[in-house]
């Protein structure tokens, strides 16, 4: 996966522009929540002025003559200041933490549109487990960043700006005590900045490994239970736990050291401010009141500076993140869709001198053209490698082509919708995928994108549904006949309300073929697709699949690839793919007598050889 790690905080400040006004009115929250926190060390000397001088105090001086009224006004300014404090408290957390989960919210579900749209080679290439990384943890790092350090950040500027105006303000003498040791922890902390970005980075990519092996694993976990490998495994999973804990203990070994470097060089200037600022108090050059003041404010001045380390360990893991995310939001691999709007189709492909390859192999089609009859069924036949699955993949679109044209009623795949496109075909992978959730949903799934299906429904929708004579529960056990699929559904514990577990595993492989049959026929689409049904199934579920077939197929263009050639002997017409190209083409019985490569198969499966 490639990666932006050029200014990611100038992409992720680019990408919150679209939330400026609530980036500032949060902003804004904070920096007055600051101020209000900073007033109690002023309270405190004017409260030390008002007993040490009392006719003589700042609000004797103000106009308030009486000492108990002045220490009642103190009071209630008090009060006034640790509610206004307290309120804005509560606005700069409602305020940032309500922002980050609103981008959050959106980054994620753009990055993921993003990723959708991607061609089918963007996933073939990539680790679905890096993706997922990216996708859920690095996307919630940055949620953490804006919910705690963005108001960090914005905070300790807020009092290195407020104090140290003050200080130079109020007590010029010493004032550069205080500030002193800021210049060194800044630098400090841009070193610490650059020594921790190449740490984090690595952080990110090992967590990338361990999701990738974990995604991975759990999707084939029979596969491991099988071959009685859980120990290899697990060894597997240590070895990349350890290296991750490995890069993040390098990290976290650089940021903890930030800390107590950071307060060493603080107490000197607090120090400082303490012994200088008393002799000028002793010697009567400066006003207890405000030496308290000061001592005070020194604090509140240099100690925020030690949370810089904890959060510029938070900025970093989130520039890590970012740099992963807007890399994947660079990446554009997806095919440019048509402007042709195709209402209905008849469904008649035609290829004329069709080549192709893959970006990083050979051509696997070449000058390949051939017609496919609208409303009639096609075979495709051919040894393993011989091109079948990718003339379909064409036919879909997944990819285009690289030499000539694949048309679809006289129009160029490339020009037409992939929402009309995809609205008239219906497809049946030989690797079927089922959704976690009941049997309904997963058939009703094929009208979501063009019937306008409540997802709702889907999700459980209920014997009171199945039971209401409704359309959508009428198409759905229609498309299941069809599919030979009802009769199984409804001896299954809760019928068409029955969990199929994820991807179906709860399920038969032939029951998950007539599902996926029933979600492709739901649909009614003008073209059906099969890629391999019958490959893996047994005998009664191949016959059901044959029966489903000859009911669906009359006026239909359905184009099915077959490896069992008792399947496709009733085709109008059969294709012989041979080394990515069509070496015959013809009937069943005229393909057999013809005495080639198709006669040579026939012969292999019926026995006779």
């Amino acid at each position: 996966m490639s990666h932006t790690t050029d200014r990611p905080l100038g992409r992720l400040l680019s990408y919150l522009a679209g939330y400026r006004r609530r980036v500032l009115t949060a902003g804004l929250f904070s920096i007055l929540n600051k101020l209000f926190d900073l007033a109690p060390p002023l309270l405190i000397g004017a409260a030390v002025d008002i007993v040490v001088q009392r006719e003589a105090s700042l609000l004797s001086r103000l106009g308030v003559q009486d000492v108990m009224l002045q220490l009642y006004l103190l009071a209630g300014l008090s009060l006034f200041v640790w509610l206004m404090e307290s309120v804005f408290e509560y606005l700069h957390n409602l305020w940032w933490r309500g922002l980050a989960q609103e981008v959050q919210h959106d980054l994620r579900v753009g990055t993921y549109r993003h990723v959708q749209r991607q061609e089918l080679s963007f996933f073939e290439e990539r680790s679905s487990g890096q993706l997922l990384a990216v996708l859920n943890d690095d996307i919630n790092q940055l949620e953490r960043f804006l919910d705690v350090g963005a108001n960090d950040i914005i905070q300790v500027t807020t009092t290195v700006l407020a104090i140290g105006g003050f200080f130079v303000i109020s007590a010029p003498q010493i004032a550069w005590m205080a500030l002193l040791p800021m210049p060194v922890i800044i630098l400090g902390s841009l070193y610490y900045q650059r020594l921790l970005e190449p740490r984090y980075r690595r952080v990110r990519q090992a967590v990338g490994e361990i999701s990738h092996r974990l995604s991975n694993n759990l999707a084939g976990i029979a596969t491991i239970k099988t071959f009685g490998t859980e120990r290899f495994e697990a060894a597997q999973l240590h070895a990349d736990s350890s290296r991750y804990r490995t890069e993040n203990r390098a990290a976290i070994m650089v940021s903890s050291g930030f800390v107590p470097l950071i307060r060493m060089i603080i107490v000197l200037g607090f120090v400082g401010i303490m012994v200088f600022g008393g002799r000028a108090a002793l010697d009567g050059g400066l006003n207890v009141g405000m030496y308290s003041v000061l001592i005070f404010m020194t604090q509140r001045l240099l100690w925020p500076l030690t949370r810089l380390g904890q959060t510029f360990d938070q900025y970093q893991r989130a520039m890590a993140s970012s740099a992963r995310v807007f890399g994947l939001l660079d990446i554009e691999e997806h095919l440019p869709d048509g402007t042709r709007s195709l209402p209905r189709t008849a469904g008649e492909y035609q290829l004329e001198n069709v080549g192709f390859a893959y970006r990083t192999g050979p051509s696997v089609l070449h000058d390949l053209s051939l017609t496919i009859p609208a409303g009639r069924t096609t075979a495709v036949v051919g040894a393993t490698g011989s091109g079948k699955t990718t003339l379909i993949k064409l036919l879909l679109r997944l990819y285009d082509v690289s030499t000539g044209q694949v048309r679809l009623d006289g129009h160029d795949l490339r020009d037409i919708r992939f929402a009309d496109l995809y609205r008239h075909t219906g497809f049946v992978s030989q690797d079927v995928f089922l959704f976690h959730g009941t049997v309904f949903a997963n058939i009703a799934y094929g009208l979501l994108a063009h019937d306008g299906v409540d997802p709702s429904l889907l999700d459980n929708p209920g014997q009171e549904l199945l039971d209401s004579g409704t359309e959508l529960r009428d198409r759905v056990i229609a498309a299941a006949r069809l599919a030979e699929a009802d009769d199984f559904i409804r001896k299954l514990p809760r019928g068409y309300d029955t969990i199929v577990g994820e991807r179906g595993q709860k399920l038969s492989g032939g029951q998950r073929q007539r599902v996926s049959i029933a979600r492709a026929l739901l649909k009614d689409p003008a073209v059906l697709i099969l890629d391999e049904a019958t490959s893996s199934v047994d005998n009664e579920t191949e016959a059901a699949i044959q029966r489903s077939l000859e009911h669906i197929a009359p006026g239909r263009t359905t184009i099915v690839i077959a490896h069992r050639l008792s399947t496709i002997r009733k085709a109008d017409q059969i294709l012989v793919m041979s080394e990515g190209r069509l070496a015959e083409q013809g009937s069943h019985d005229q393909l057999v007598a013809s005495g080639g490569i198709y006669a040579e198969l026939w012969r292999v499966q019926s026995g006779q050889i």
